[in-house]
């Protein structure tokens, strides 16, 4: 059951505000709509300190949902599935004056036309980088090493045996291992790629200091640092100018039988020529954990035996999934406090 102090709970199809008659009164506590699922201590916290209103079925609210539950509230604590862009923004009731992402990531919320509206917007960085890096180094391994094609043998029971040619990857240690955005979880990445004996080199809109680069190679040209990427690992934001960085050309200029690791967005890729490259050999295999439309991803990388595929859950950790969830209500009590929020995003 939900605490008490939840003051309703809603599903797509249904919204209730009903509450037991020795609870105290609604009207004490700041309304806030949680539109999803949350961990179930960030879930206590969120009612302990706000009349929450809960999506207990944990679908997408929608576009009509979210704005029929964001009636009367005074905060949205909202995930990646909810896409509030201008239009949906410019809808919102006068009630809403603040927006907390459980995300790293807003690209699914239009900043600017918020904060036009005097909303603030809140997201969660730092807290998910440790969480995603290994990730990233799993979908490494993971491709490197053909562990799909491996695991489908055991499970399949088409194992037979020890075989000096059976599923012959690729080497990992010495290797060089390109990442394209060094921001804290590229940075991340690369600690753990040294453990692996990797050489790593980068490629960023700036060239960061010494004590951050930890020796990793800048490029400033992007024809230089494809060249030398055996491993490409993808970890820059979505943006105007990375979406589809990853494409028929860009993957032309990467050295043969490179692999292809991608924890960031699934829209960095341009996947129809991903899939071909990987079809014909010239990547060699592609260890992803985030996909363009998702969940709806291509069909064709479920049947590619080469690709060794996760359903996004870079950050799905207990420990991380909870500090994501305190993170934002840390912003939420902050901003109702009168106090500025720590993630507070400008429209730059």
């Amino acid at each position: 059951m939900w605490r008490r102090a939840c003051s309703s709970k809603l599903t797509p199809s249904k919204f209730t505000n009903g509450q037991d008659e020795s609870d105290k009164p609604v009207t004490a506590k700041t309304r806030l709509l949680v539109s999803r699922r949350m961990p179930p201590n960030v879930t206590a916290r969120a009612c302990s300190s706000y009349a929450a209103t809960l999506n207990e079925a944990d679908a997408p609210l929608g576009r009509d949902g979210l704005l029929n539950a964001a009636q009367g509230q005074a905060g949205l604590l909202v995930c990646a599935s909810e896409k509030m862009d201008a239009e949906l923004i410019a809808q919102l009731p006068d009630s809403v004056r603040i927006i907390s992402t459980f995300s790293v990531g807003y690209e699914h919320i239009d900043v600017a036309a918020a904060l036009a509206r005097g909303i603030v917007v809140t997201n969660t960085p730092d807290v998910l980088t440790d969480a995603t890096a290994d990730i990233t180094m799993l979908c490494l391994l993971g491709a490197a090493r053909r562990a799909n094609e491996a695991l489908a043998m055991v499970r399949e029971g088409r194992w037979v045996g020890w075989d000096s040619t059976m599923l012959l990857g690729t080497h990992v240690t010495g290797k060089r291992l390109g990442i394209f955005g060094m921001g804290r979880i590229g940075r991340a990445v690369a600690r753990r790629a040294r453990g692996f004996g990797m050489q790593i080199h980068y490629l960023n809109r700036t060239q960061l200091p010494d004590e951050l680069a930890q020796g990793a190679v800048f490029h400033a040209d992007l024809d230089t640092f494809l060249g030398v990427s055996e491993f490409l690992c993808i970890n820059a934001p979505a943006s105007p100018e990375t979406v589809k960085f990853l494409n028929a050309e860009t993957i032309t200029r990467l050295p043969d039988k490179a692999v292809i690791v991608n924890t960031a967005r699934g829209n960095l890729i341009d996947d129809e020529a991903l899939i071909s490259a990987l079809n014909s050999g010239k990547i060699a295999a592609a260890g992803l954990d985030v996909f363009d439309g998702e969940p709806r991803l291509t069909p064709e990388y479920t049947s590619l035996p080469n690709v060794f595929a996760l359903p996004h859950v870079g950050s799905a950790t207990h420990e991380t999934r909870d500090a994501m969830g305190y993170m934002c209500l840390d912003n939420l009590d902050a901003f109702f406090a009168g106090r500025a929020c720590a993630n507070a995003l400008s429209s730059s």
